[in-house]
């Protein structure tokens, strides 16, 4: 049987209500009723059935689970059992791993047989062996056997794998980083540097003003902590020098951070001023008011000054995001005019009144 929690679509952490909708949904979907040209139609719907006995039984599931880790850690032994024999394996040298990937990109700076100096020694031995047969065959023409041993210097010491390659595989990360060096055209050259890693991280306004420590998560699951500097607005690129990934032969790559704030809290970022709304209603709009104004250090009186719209903006300066020099920027309060939450009937007389033309 398949794995239940996938014929039903759920979570392994679902709860009986969501197990039991679920299993309403695909029955409903796959019913034999609903699926009259699908020949496969009564295997899913007994299938999907199969699968809701198993996870609505609390005991079924919980030993099914079970077997199911158990299974999962038997795969994982077995996975770093084959990884620890791998390791034990014969390796080669970075340069082998270069000459392996020269081949493989056909490159023009591969060994050619003749410069060999294997090759060079069987072309030494070649003379050798015809002079000793013609200089001894005079005097004893029966004692000296065939030179079979110099016919043998002539070919490998090793066999050649498929492709021409070493037998011995090269270690992963050396093959990477030649791999790399390779494409770059930079496999001379030692100091060569690992790609950058990219990934984001949000942070809230509150947070940058409190310069408190992010949290990135790379693209392999692993978690960075990122300090978040003055004058950090949305969209900001923080570089984590030698944080990124390693490999053999090549300096550590850095990891490149990109700042997004979120804009859905009480304030909004505009480079390092803050967007704030303030409402008002049409009595305090017409006629002014004092009001306080949240701010990030804490409320802060302002004025609102008579016949303000929904365009007016109040500008409070020193109460933005700290900049790079050590001063802050200003908070922007938009005036937003709100109607009261109950009808208020003299406000609705005095606007039919002059909306008609007539004057109390």
């Amino acid at each position: 049987m398949r794995d239940p929690y996938s014929v039903l679509g759920v979570r392994r952490n679902a709860g009986p209500d969501e197990i039991k909708a679920a299993w309403r949904a695909v029955a409903k979907s796959v019913h034999p009723d609903q699926n009259k040209d699908d020949p496969l139609a009564t295997e899913r719907f007994a299938e999907a059935g199969r699968a809701y006995e198993v996870l609505k039984d609390p005991k079924l599931r919980n030993r099914y689970d079970y077997a199911r880790r158990e299974a999962e850690l038997r795969r994982m032994e077995e996975m770093k059992r084959k990884s620890r024999s791998a390791t034990e394996e014969e390796t080669i040298d970075p340069e082998t791993a270069e000459e392996m990937i020269s081949r493989i990109f056909g490159a023009e700076n591969r060994i050619k047989p003749e410069t060999r100096p294997q090759d060079k020694k069987s072309a030494a031995a070649k003379p050798q062996a015809k002079a000793e047969p013609k200089t001894e065959a005079k005097a004893e023409p029966k004692a000296e056997p065939p030179a079979e041993p110099d016919v043998k210097a002539e070919t490998p010491e090793k066999p050649v794998g498929f492709g021409g390659l070493p037998r011995a595989a090269a270690p992963a990360a050396e093959l990477v980083s030649a791999i790399v060096r390779r494409i770059r055209g930079t496999a001379n050259k030692t100091a060569e540097k690992v790609p950058e890693i990219f990934c984001d991280v949000s942070v809230s306004v509150e947070d940058i003003f409190r310069r408190e420590k992010a949290t990135a998560t790379l693209p392999d699951g692993q978690t960075l902590k990122v300090s978040l500097p003055a004058s950090t607005t949305d969209g900001s690129i923080i570089r984590l020098k030698e944080q990124g990934y390693r490999l053999n032969g090549m300096l550590r790559g850095d990891v490149v951070v990109t700042v997004r704030i979120a804009q859905d809290g009480a304030f909004r970022t505009d480079g390092i001023d803050l967007r704030t709304t303030l409402p008002v209603n049409i009595q305090d709009a017409v006629l002014g008011c004092e009001t306080t104004v949240a701010t990030l250090t804490g409320p802060v009186s302002v004025t609102v000054p008579a016949w303000s719209g929904s365009d007016h903006v109040i500008r409070l300066e020193g109460h933005g995001l700290p900049s790079a020099d050590g001063k802050r920027g200003d908070l922007l309060v938009e005036l937003r005019l709100m109607l009261w939450e109950k009808p208020d009937e003299k406000v609705t007389d005095l606007m039919r009144s002059l909306r008609n033309g007539l004057y109390l």
